[in-house]
Order: structure tokens, then C-alpha cells, then sequence
């Protein structure tokens, strides 16, 4: 036992302490993109012909992105020789509705809305999510699993992924929503009690990622179902993703 508490000790805490300190992001980390539309010059298309699943437009004069499409590969900035387009550090991309997805230079950032009082009286310290993979790679299905890990430990907001849509108050999904995963969806859905929330998570989530208007296809789960809480990404940071979480049920320290 003494062993046992010495050891304990020594390996000390390894939980970061999101969200009351900022997090340590990877060096290649891309996070919200910011625009300078002061040295964009009219015209050029460089930016928008290198994407590839066509996040990027140009609205009046200067590019726009829709995050809920991007897959956050750099590519743009890349092409973009004036530095028109830079990738921040920003983790905080959540939205509660599809359109606050799609940024430009002036565009008013619009911070994820918390769930209505009543819905915060039943999930804010509880909250059980049900994961549903909709047809995709695995990439976001991984980072969401790295949450129960000790360094994220998303058990400590009262936040936990549970085996069966009866014991859940709500879905998160992540993939592109593929034909053959759609009827296995719907019928979880449905099995989840109400009230409940259907969280997108991850640009195929969203809209389809690059396999948008493939046949096979239904291009994210807006597409089948109402989304409260969408997560950009390719995958989405962790970081991302708790941010989210904790915005929407009103977890985050005041100030932030």
C-alpha cells in the first residue's frame, strides 16, 4: 500500500487544467483562420482553387471561409503569397448554428449559445453522451476518445460516453452520414430519451467533409437530423471539442 501511494506521488497529476489556464497547443496546430483584407488583391483565386473540398469563396472582395467544410490542411495559406490568409492558434470554433460556421474579415464573432434553463437544470452537471460513428475514418472517433483519457478526463465535468441511446441524453456524431449508416442513426436517435441534443463533430459531421455530394452520402447530420452544437475540425483538437462541451453548458470560467 505505502508502495502503492509513493508511486501515486511521484507520478503526480497529469490532467490539464483547462479551462481555468490555457491550454499547450502542438506546434503545428491550426486553429480559426483570420483574414486581412487589406492586402487582398480582387481577383485573384489562388486560395479558392486550392481547396479542396471548397470551404473557401471570395464575397465581395475578400475570401470567406466556411469552417464547417474546411479540413484545416493549410493549403490555402499556402497559396496565398500576399498572407492574406494565416491559420491562428484559436481552439475555440464551436457554433450552435450552421451559419456561424462561415467567417470572413468582418465577420462578428457569435459565441456558442448555452442550452436554455431548463435543459441546463438536467445536463449542466450530468451530461450523457451516446458516440455514433456515421461512416467515418476514425480520425475525429479518436480524438473524441482521448477526452476520457487522465490528461483531458472529461469525467470531471460530469460529461461521460455511454454504451447504450437509452442511457443518453443526447448523440455525438462524427462522419459524413453514409447510406448505409443512416437507418442505424435515426433508429438511435429515436432511442435516446427526450429532452436531447445531437452534437456534430468534425467537418464530415457537419457537411459532408470531402466526401460532400458523393450518392453515397447524406452530407452530415444536419442533413437527418436538428444539430444544437457543431465542431469544426479535420479532426477537431480535444481541446476544440471540450471548449465546446463546456460552452454550451455554461462551464466556462466568467471572462472566457
Amino acid at each position: 500500500m505505502l508502495k502503492a501511494l509513493v508511486a501515486r506521488t511521484r507520478f503526480g497529476n497529469r490532467t490539464i487544467g483547462f479551462p481555468q489556464c490555457q491550454p499547450t497547443l502542438p506546434t503545428r496546430f491550426r486553429g480559426r483562420p483570420e483574414f486581412s483584407s487589406e492586402l487582398c488583391r480582387h481577383g485573384c483565386l489562388e486560395c479558392v482553387q486550392t481547396c479542396p473540398t471548397e470551404a473557401l469563396r471570395i464575397a465581395g472582395g475578400h475570401p470567406e471561409c466556411d469552417l464547417g467544410r474546411c479540413l484545416f490542411c493549410g493549403e490555402c495559406e499556402t497559396a496565398c503569397h500576399n498572407g492574406v490568409i494565416r491559420f491562428s492558434r484559436d481552439y475555440s470554433m464551436g457554433a450552435s448554428e450552421r451559419s456561424d460556421l462561415v467567417i470572413g474579415p468582418d465577420t462578428e464573432r457569435k459565441l456558442i449559445q448555452s442550452l436554455s434553463a431548463e435543459m441546463l437544470r438536467l445536463f449542466r452537471r450530468s451530461l450523457r453522451l451516446r458516440q455514433v460513428s456515421a461512416g467515418g475514418c476514425n480520425g475525429c472517433e479518436v480524438e473524441v476518445n482521448v477526452l476520457n483519457t487522465i490528461v483531458f478526463d472529461l469525467g470531471r465535468f460530469g460529461i461521460q460516453f455511454v454504451a447504450s441511446p437509452r442511457h443518453a441524453d443526447g448523440l455525438l456524431i462524427t462522419g459524413p452520414v453514409t447510406e448505409n449508416m443512416r437507418s442505424a442513426l435515426l433508429k438511435t436517435y429515436e432511442a435516446v430519451p427526450e429532452p436531447k441534443l445531437v452534437i456534430a463533430v468534425g467537418a464530415c459531421a457537419i457537411s459532408g467533409g470531402p466526401y460532400v455530394n458523393h450518392p453515397q452520402v447524406h452530407n452530415g447530420a444536419a442533413s437527418q437530423l436538428k444539430v444544437d452544437l457543431f465542431i469544426p475540425g479535420c479532426p477537431p483538437h480535444p481541446v476544440t471539442t471540450l471548449d465546446a462541451l463546456l460552452r454550451l453548458l455554461s462551464r466556462m470560467p466568467t471572462g472566457r
